[in-house]
């Protein structure tokens, strides 16, 4: 069983919270820090951004904290050497990559699973790869035992929504708003009925993300979904309180959790 399907059982039906954080924003150590003080503080999955220069899925915060990472020189080998690190001393937690196809590409698709794997990393979500053509990357991931997480947006077919359900594995990824993570709207009624269509259709839990900010909207998605999954809004503490991020940030999770409790 991998470490995302023995959390949701653990769980067992409590709602998981999966925070994202930029890998190298402000610095791979501070990341790493940050990864202990979140599951400290609540956290049950983890989702590491992968830096890259062109993250047309993301607003302006997380837009920000990318360019931070890769000034910083960060590729997608620190990364894995971040995981890597985190595993010495906790085996359990899932790590979840969360980014663009071209580094994965550049590094290959057979390298890169086999070292995500050795790393210690879960899942593997691109952002920019379709299901039509992810079978070559899905399938590598899959003999390294991965999971291929995909994600789900308002607009998706039904149709597309059953190709997704047939290859994804841990869990999906639901996008609540049209638009780019950080957008603030957010129609909680709409996504229960999203969920309600998905649920027909896909077995492994899902999360949703994008416009949550704070304890309410928080808790609100964790009425209607499996995961409560927060980006932006955490890596905008992280932003704002430099020199202090781990507090900040586990303070903040601390409250997500107690909110979807």
């Amino acid at each position: 069983m991998s470490r995302i399907q023995q959390t949701f059982q653990t769980l067992n039906g409590a709602k998981a919270l999966i925070p994202y954080i930029t890998v190298g924003d402000p610095d791979t150590q501070t990341t790493l820090a940050l990864m202990h003080s979140l599951v400290e503080n609540g956290a049950d999955i983890l989702e590491l951004g992968v830096p890259f220069s062109d993250p047309m899925a993301d607003g302006p915060t997380i837009q920000r904290a990318a360019e931070r990472a890769l000034a910083n020189g960060v590729s997608l080998a620190d990364v894995l050497e971040v995981v890597r690190q985190f595993r010495q001393s906790n085996d359990t937690t899932p790590v979840v990559l969360m980014g663009y196809l071209n580094p994965v590409h550049k590094m290959g698709y057979a390298r890169f699973a086999q070292a995500a794997a050795e790393a210690g990393v879960d899942g593997v979500l691109t952002v920019d790869s379709p299901v039509e053509t992810i079978a070559p990357l899905q399938s590598e991931l899959q003999a390294n035992g991965l999971d291929c997480i995909f994600l789900i947006a308002p607009t998706t077919t039904e149709e597309r929504i059953r190709t997704i359900a047939e290859m994804a594995g841990g869990f999906v990824y639901y996008v609540s708003l049209r638009g780019v993570t950080g957008a603030a709207s957010l129609d909680t009624e709409e996504v229960s009925r999203k969920i309600e269509l998905l649920r027909k259709y896909i077995s492994i839990p899902i999360g949703v993300g994008f416009g949550i900010h704070d304890a309410q909207s928080a808790r609100k998605i964790g009425a209607v979904a499996d995961a409560v999954i927060v980006g932006s809004r955490i890596v905008k503490t992280i932003e704002d309180n430099a020199g202090n991020e781990a507090g900040a940030v586990g303070a903040l999770v601390g409250e997500l959790k107690a909110a979807i409790r």
